[in-house]
């Protein structure tokens, strides 16, 4: 068992249910429903060793209009103690995540972490919230002290909120985010002391990225660490209503967890404070997840532990480029550090649809929630209808579902087989199937059996017989390679991983001429280029080529889950009989549900169409690049290749190249880089990609002239 890894600092959580200092009850109720939830569990469960360390509920429930100094006194014993404890945790080399109660606790919460950091010099702080909370117990309007915590931890107001053991902040190294609401004599008062205000206007007008990257630079620079208050009411209360006061026209809650994800790479960041969920207001638990992203945004692994724990646990199958994703939406995908990237990849063609589909989601959770799996000795509602609607819209008479690309190919040679054995009448295990070079149909002791790239096959024989190959576009090589006792010519319309290799024109309907009269079955593997990817449904359709049998895959799970189908016509599909082939989970409900609206939006929102018109713009632009590390750029739809000169770099080089400038490709075979978006893709996101390609490619040539490649 490899060795165990230095865990990440652990973080503490404290509770603190108090409502002592806002307008509501609710609040108080927060952290316990957070804890019975199983906070600490899930943060676990995201990689974060997180724990209970202390539940306080000091005011349950407020005493009814108890006068200000009273309510003020019965506050500052809690705040002493929530900073004892804050300052504990830290000098423990622990990071303290504090829930709250109201945004009163924040007086405390930051006087302890202050108090820890003291010998080692300030604390920064950054304070996201709608209001400014600078009031002091002569200038409050409403007697609420939950707005006034920020003016107590500066020095400013009642000696119970400023009097507790340790330095005030230094006004210099404050940032608030996203204020909205306040009373004219908190932002006197924030701006005599220097304060640095960011209010919505400004969040807006620059973007979150930029305000937030300048909030952190004020809290960080010159200081000894800095920490991280969030009020909920910081965001839109029609997006997160589960607060205490209801402020619209703040924060996209989605923005603000995707811009906290920088700060886990952050070795200064000391402690987090979440306060202000009002769990009676969170009707359908939406406040109780954001708090959850929030949280485990800003203190997730980070992408070096991440990978490093991959690296350590895993097997060494796969080489990937340096980023961890977390999050997709649309053409789009972050990573754990909130990093954008526009996704040129679609996961070798199965993100077709875009990451996250809404449509595809509300499917899969709607059948996740009634019913998965029930294998197929029984048969399921879901199933019937999506085998009708594939057969339908590809025209054959029949479908048979399994799981992923691989075991559709596998079936298809099976299917050849006892095709050539029982109809054809080749000697049962003399059947041969033809192939292409630089073929790839998948991994599988069989498919590795008749690829030519020699990795694939080294040290996993004896290899499966009965392959021929033959040069991939080359019609008269098919012509004679086949026998009698040839069952298929096996081919990809488009060499995706054998790097976007389009054969000549004409050759797909040369071959459909050649092995109908000799009866040869022609099987064309469409996992990568299927339902819509080059501009057409199926990529033979280019050539009005009707195979005997298509493998379809990857698109047809809609990104979501693993979807693959044979399909093809009685006279085919006829050879298999109860017990011929199966498969657990091929045919799931789940997954058929899933598959039958991935095919419904591929109709509905026209994306073969799509793709052709886009694709062909595209490649245009591609093509247009003038640059001496271009070989050439070749594709068909929106599946592009772009051949490097490898003299010259490497094509991973210039797919990390892309990587840093937020694009995602990745190269096949080290010379050619694939450029294959999602379907839903716009045009203006294609320019973008269109430039950031031009930009790493010129900045390349400039470093590596040739003949010093990298």
């Amino acid at each position: 068992m490899p060795a165990p890894l230095a865990p990440p600092r652990p973080v503490r959580i404290v509770g603190v249910g108090s409502c002592l200092g806002a307008p509501i009850f609710g609040p108080a109720a927060g952290p316990r429903a957070l804890k019975d939830l199983g906070f600490d569990i899930r943060l676990r469960h995201r990689g974060i060793p997180a724990r209970w360390q202390k539940l306080m509920e000091p005011s349950a429930p407020k005493p009814p209009q108890a006068p200000l100094p009273e309510r003020l006194g019965v506050v500052s014993a809690m705040l002493h103690d929530l900073a004892d404890e804050v300052a504990a945790i830290c000098l423990d080399n622990a990071i303290p995540l504090v829930l709250g109660g109201d945004h009163a606790i924040g007086a405390g919460t930051w006087r302890g972490v202050s108090r820890a950091l003291a010998h080692r010099g300030k604390l920064g702080l950054i304070w996201i919230d709608a209001h400014l909370d600078a009031h002091t117990d002569r200038t409050t309007h409403s007697g609420n002290i939950h707005g006034m915590p920020l003016a107590a931890l500066l020095g400013i107001g009642d000696e119970n909120l400023t009097g507790l053991p340790g330095p005030h902040l230094d006004p210099a190294k404050v940032a608030i985010v996203g204020a909205r609401s306040w009373e004219p004599e908190e932002l006197v008062l924030l701006n005599r002391l220097g304060v640095r205000i960011f209010t919505m206007a400004e969040v807006n007008k620059r973007g979150l990225p930029a305000v937030l990257c300048e909030a952190m630079s004020i809290a960080r620079e010159g200081t000894a660490g800095f920490g991280v208050s969030v009020d909920l009411d910081s965001m839109d209360c029609a997006a997160l209503p589960a607060t205490t006061c209801l402020v619209p026209d703040g924060l996209d809650p989605q923005d603000l967890v995707d811009n906290l994800h920088g700060l886990r790479s952050c070795a200064d960041l000391v402690a987090l404070e979440i306060v202000e969920y009002v769990p009676s207001r969170d009707r359908d638990g939406s406040g109780a997840r954001w708090v959850m992203e929030l949280a485990a945004a800003a203190l997730g692994p980070t992408t070096a532990t991440l990978r490093q724990r991959e690296d350590t646990f895993g097997a060494h199958n796969y080489a990937p480029l340096p980023v961890v994703f977390t999050r997709g939406k649309g053409s789009w995908l972050w990573d754990v550090e909130g990093r954008r990237y526009l996704d040129m990849m679609s996961a070798y063609s199965a993100v077709s649809f875009g990451h996250s589909h809404p449509r595809l989601v509300a499917v899969l959770t709607d059948q996740a929630g009634r019913l998965a799996l029930t294998s197929r000795a029984y048969s399921n509602d879901r199933l019937p209808l999506m085998l009708e609607r594939l057969s339908a819209l590809l025209g054959y008479d029949r479908a048979l579902p399994v799981n992923t690309g691989l075991e559709a190919v596998e079936t298809a040679l099976k299917a050849a087989r006892k095709w050539a054995h029982t109809i054809k009448g080749v000697p049962d295990g003399q059947a041969e199937i033809i192939v292409c070079d630089n073929n790839f149909h998948g991994r599988s002791t069989t498919i590795i059996s008749f690829s030519s790239e020699a990795q694939y096959r080294n040290g996993f024989g004896p290899l499966t017989p009965g392959f021929r190959s033959i040069p991939f576009g080359d019609a008269d090589a098919l012509a004679a390679a086949i026998t009698p006792r040839t069952a298929a010519f096996l081919f990809e319309p488009i060499q995706g991983e054998g790097g976007i290799v389009i054969p000549p024109p004409g050759w797909l309907a040369r071959c459909a001429e050649i092995c109908r009269p000799n009866g040869v079955l022609l099987i064309a593997d469409e996992v990568q280029t299927g339902l819509g990817r080059t501009g057409r449904l199926l990529a033979c359709q280019h050539e009005d080529v009707r195979p005997d049998g298509v493998i379809l895959g990857k698109a047809l799970g809609g990104g979501l889950l693993p979807v693959a189908a044979f399909l093809a016509d009685d006279a085919l599909m006829q050879v298999f009989q109860p017990g011929d082939h199966g498969s657990t989970f091929g045919g799931n409900p789940l997954a058929a549900a899933v598959a039958a609206e991935a095919l419904a939006l591929l109709a509905e929102d026209r994306l073969a169409e799509r793709a052709a018109t886009l694709g062909t713009l595209f490649l245009a632009r591609l093509q247009a690049i003038d640059n001496p590390l271009i070989v050439e750029v070749r594709g068909r739809g929106l599946m592009i290749g772009m051949e490097l000169d490898t003299r010259r770099v490497p094509a991973r080089v210039a797919a990390e190249w892309m990587l840093a400038r937020g694009l995602m490709t990745k190269d096949t075979h080290d010379k050619v880089l694939r450029f294959a978006p999602p379907l839903i893709v716009t045009e203006i996101e294609l320019d973008w990609a269109a430039r950031a390609i031009e930009d790493a490619l010129t900045d390349l040539a400039r470093r590596f002239p040739a003949g010093d490649a990298p």
